[in-house]
């Protein structure tokens, strides 16, 4: 059903419930921000080691993989409301616990790993919820607009300021402010979320949507498009390397990484305003070539202010992947929606971890993260034009079966 195809980006706030797990998830991943920033100093301070951050820094990541696969059905089988506020509140009460100060380091990294399995069913029913929250296909997609352009504005911001508040405020009372953020979620998604039944109930089974999913090839096409994202993280990785070879000084390498999320952000905007939901279906395929194409640039050997352009205009097209996951989500049954979906963000995740390790191997074996980056992009054109006809062939059968 689609009747708001001229609704403005902020229509969904209109509706309570939307505005309330808007709320929550914008609160708690700004918490996530200063978390992640305060774990680093923290453990780094402490140890000196660098080996000994990057570990703490992965089991941010880690666990939420494994997560993902195993824990995310728990969204279908019990009722959402109740998998989501509990999930905060338990992460609430860890991170708590993680604030203290002098916290051995086996125990914050034991904590910390429990905190990101707890995140897995929580994300999966934020995300069943939402989808259940509009019937209207438009005002969904909206939605998730408006969900992305939250999220990537915050890791702006987390990037332009997390390092100074964490200095200012001190990595405890940062991971204070995190716990904080937890709890103000649990209490508004009880109050003011519907509370719905179990949308799977005790036929829910473990890797159940998982089997499901790979069993339907227009869900299978929907994942490689979204795995295509894997290349485009690559000058995430290498932002550091970049701003050296490009001769600039350290602060390019926060311009670097701030260059994507800020392209993002007006791509999806511009989608939004400009483009109905059948419409940024049919561009799936060429925006995902595109993000794709403008890595391949580098390899002309561009300078900053090049090199700053084609991230944006990339991370722009790659607004992209927000109606991937929106199509995804609509086309998987509600009582699979949770496990499915996790399945979904687990895929996404690794497809950018292992692009960022295959990135930095191309880049300490060439000699250059230009040449890594430029790599990346022309690899991902050539899976992404073949995904683009698939997805081309799936859209028009998906038509002739509704009858459109």
């Amino acid at each position: 059903m689609t009747t708001h195809a001229s609704a403005p980006l902020t229509a969904p706030l209109r509706n309570v419930e939307y505005r309330v797990l808007w709320a929550a998830e914008a609160i708690s991943s700004a918490g996530d921000q200063l978390a992640k920033v305060a774990l680093s100093i923290l453990v780094y301070n402490r140890t000196g080691s660098a080996l000994w951050a990057a570990v703490v820094y992965a089991l941010t990541f880690l666990p939420a993989l494994a997560g993902g696969l195993g824990l995310s059905f728990l969204a279908d089988r019990y009722p959402r409301r109740v998998v989501l506020a509990s999930s905060a509140a338990v992460q609430a009460v860890l991170v708590g616990l993680m604030s203290i100060p002098g916290m051995p380091l086996g125990v914050l990294c034991g904590l910390l790993v429990v905190v990101q399995l707890a995140a897995s069913p929580a994300n999966a029913a934020q995300n069943a919820i939402t989808r259940e929250v509009f019937e209207d296909d438009e005002l969904y997609l909206r939605s998730q607009d408006l969900r992305g352009i939250t999220t990537n504005t915050v890791q702006l911001l987390g990037l332009a300021g997390g390092g100074l508040l964490v200095t200012a405020v001190g990595s405890s009372w940062a991971l204070a402010i995190d716990a904080v953020s937890f709890a103000v979620a649990a209490v508004i998604v009880r109050i003011w979320v519907h509370d719905r039944p179990a949308a799977g109930g005790e036929q829910t089974t473990w890797f159940g949507a998982t089997r499901w999913v790979f069993g339907q090839r227009r869900l299978r096409v929907l994942i490689a498009l979204s795995w295509l994202v894997g290349l485009s993280v690559v000058p995430e990785g290498l932002a550091a390397p970049l701003a050296r070879q490009l001769g600039e000084p350290s602060a390019a390498v926060g311009w670097l990484l701030a260059a994507d999320p800020l392209g993002f952000v007006v791509g999806a905007y511009l989608l939004s305003k400009f483009a109905s939901a059948p419409t940024r279906q049919r561009l799936l395929g060429v925006l995902a070539t595109l993000s794709l194409a403008l890595l391949a640039l580098f390899l002309l050997r561009p300078n900053l202010p090049v090199a700053l352009v084609l991230l944006a205009l990339a991370g722009a097209m790659g607004a992209y992947i927000i109606t991937v996951t929106a199509t995804f989500s609509t086309w998987v049954p509600n009582e699979l929606r949770g496990g499915a979906g996790g399945l979904y963000r687990t895929g996404l995740r690794v497809a950018q971890g292992v692009g960022v390790a295959i990135g930095g191997v191309v880049a300490q074996a060439t000699g250059s993260a230009v040449t890594a980056i430029a790599l990346a992009g022309v690899a991902g054109v050539v899976l992404a034009i073949p995904t683009a006809f698939s997805w081309t062939r799936v859209r028009h059968a998906v038509a002739a079966d509704s009858g459109l």
